[in-house]
C-alpha cells in the first residue's frame, strides 16, 4: 500500500502581519494534483491542521474544501490527528460520524484509541496532549514528561498489536536531537518536552509533525515530513514537501520526498543598500539586512517598490553608528557634500555634474547674502 504523509498546514497562519491563506490555498491545490497523479490508499495528517485553538473562518471554510475534495470527491481515506496548535475538542467534533467516509480523525487522547486498519495497515494515532492530561486518562501518577507520557500510550498500544500486522505511528512530537525552527511552539521548558525516538520501535514507520523541517532528524523508521510551507525566515533554505511512503506485505518501506512548490518563496538578502537595490524585482516573501553604516532615509519604502512583499527589514549588527560617529564624519564634509548625500537618499538619483554646479551657485549666493546681512 502506499500513503502520503504531511503535517503543519497551519491554517489561518499570520507571518510578519501577513495572512497566508491564499499561499495555503494555492500548496494545498499541488497536493490534491500530487494525490490524484500517486493515487496513495491514505492521506496522513500528523497534527497541526491549524494555527491556532480558535482558528479564523476562512482557515475552517479552507480546510473543510480541501477535506471534502480528498475524502468524498477522490474517495481517499484521511487519517489525522490534533497538535499542540490545535484544539483537541474542537478538531474531535464530528469524527465518531466521518468514520462512515473513511476520515479517521483523532482529536484528543482516550484510554481506548480507535486505530483504523486500510488495505491491512494498522494505523495508531497519537494526537497531542499535555502530560497532565495523559496521567488524568491513564491514571498514572508516574507520568510527568512528554517522554513518560508517550511511553505510556505506546506500552499500551502495543499490548493489543498484531505482531504479524504493518503499524504506523502517526504523532505530534518533538524528538530528542530535532532540529527547530523559529515558527514552531516550545512544547516545554528544560527539556521534558522531548521524546526519544527509540519509543516508537514497535511500529514500522512513525509520521511525525511538530517540527517544520523535513530533515530535522536522520532516523531509519522515524520521520517528519515538515510543514507545509515556510512560516519563518529560519526556514528559508528549507525545501518543503511531503513524503510518499510505499509499505509491501513483509513491511519493508520506500520513503521518497516529493517538493510542493510556493506561489511564493520566502527568501533572505543581505548587502548594502544599493547592491539590494540593483537585485532583480520578486514577489517572494524578503527578509532584508542592510551591511551599510550610518544613516538611511526611509529605506523600507525604497525596498518595497522593488520587493513588494518584503516582510522585515533590519540593519546588520554594528553597522548602526552612534549620534555622535554619524555627526563627526559630517563635520567633515562641506555643504555641497552634505546636500549632494541628501538628494540621492531622497530621490535615488544621481547627482550629476550639473546639479552639483548649480546648488553650488546656491550655497554660495545663501553665504554671500549671510555675510553681508
Amino acid at each position: 500500500m502506499k500513503f502520503i504523509h504531511t503535517a503543519d498546514w497551519h491554517l489561518g497562519k499570520i507571518v510578519h502581519g501577513v495572512s497566508m491563506t491564499e499561499d495555503q490555498r494555492f500548496v494545498l491545490q499541488k497536493l490534491i494534483l500530487l494525490i490524484e497523479r500517486e493515487k496513495p490508499d491514505v492521506l496522513v495528517i500528523a497534527g497541526d491542521l491549524y494555527d491556532r485553538s480558535v482558528p479564523t473562518a476562512s482557515a475552517v471554510n479552507l480546510l473543510n474544501e480541501v477535506l471534502y475534495q480528498i475524502n468524498i470527491e477522490m474517495n481517499v481515506p484521511i487519517v489525522a490527528i490534533s497538535g499542540n496548535h490545535d484544539s483537541a475538542d474542537r478538531l474531535a467534533f464530528g469524527s465518531t460520524w466521518f468514520r462512515q467516509s473513511r476520515f479517521y480523525l483523532a482529536g484528543k487522547i482516550e484510554k481506548e484509541m480507535y486505530c483504523p486498519v486500510i488495505e491491512d495497515v494498522h494505523f495508531h494515532c497519537i494526537p497531542f496532549a499535555e502530560p497532565g492530561i495523559v496521567r488524568h486518562v491513564y491514571e498514572d501518577e508516574s507520568i510527568h514528561s512528554h517522554h513518560d507520557a508517550m511511553k505510556v500510550i505506546i506500552e499500551r498500544l502495543s499490548e493489543k498489536m498484531d505482531r504479524d500486522a504493518i503499524h504506523i505511528a502517526v504523532g505530534h512530537a518533538f524528538v530528542t536531537g530535532g532540529e527547530t525552527s523559529d515558527s514552531e511552539r516550545i512544547l516545554s521548558v528544560g527539556g521534558t518536552g522531548n521524546v526519544g525516538a527509540e519509543l516508537f520501535s514497535p511500529f514500522h514507520y512513525t509520521a511525525l509533525g511538530h517540527l517544520h523541517n523535513p530533515n530535522a532528524i536522520r532516523h531509519e523508521t522515524v520521520h517528519y515530513s515538515g510543514s507545509l510551507l515556510k512560516y519563518s525566515f529560519s526556514e528559508a533554505a528549507h525545501t518543503k514537501s511531503v513524503s510518499i511512503v510505499e509499505v509491501n506485505g513483509k513491511g519493508t518501506l520506500s520513503v521518497r520526498r516529493e517538493a510542493l512548490t510556493p506561489i511564493r518563496d520566502m527568501k533572505e538578502v543581505k548587502g548594502l543598500f544599493d547592491e539590494v537595490m540593483e537585485m532583480d524585482e520578486t514577489d517572494d516573501y524578503m527578509k532584508v539586512t542592510l551591511q551599510d553604516e550610518g544613516a538611511l532615509i526611509d529605506p523600507m519604502a525604497k525596498l518595497k517598490q522593488k520587493f513588494p512583499n518584503i516582510l522585515h527589514m533590519e540593519r546588520a549588527a554594528g553597522k548602526i553608528l552612534s549620534i555622535e560617529t554619524v555627526s563627526a564624519r559630517r563635520k567633515q564634509k562641506n555643504e555641497l557634500e552634505l546636500f549632494g548625500e541628501f538628494y540621492g537618499a531622497m530621490t535615488g538619483l544621481d547627482f550629476t555634474d550639473e546639479k552639483e554646479a548649480y546648488m553650488a551657485a546656491v550655497i554660495d549666493d545663501v553665504k554671500k547674502g549671510r555675510d553681508q546681512a
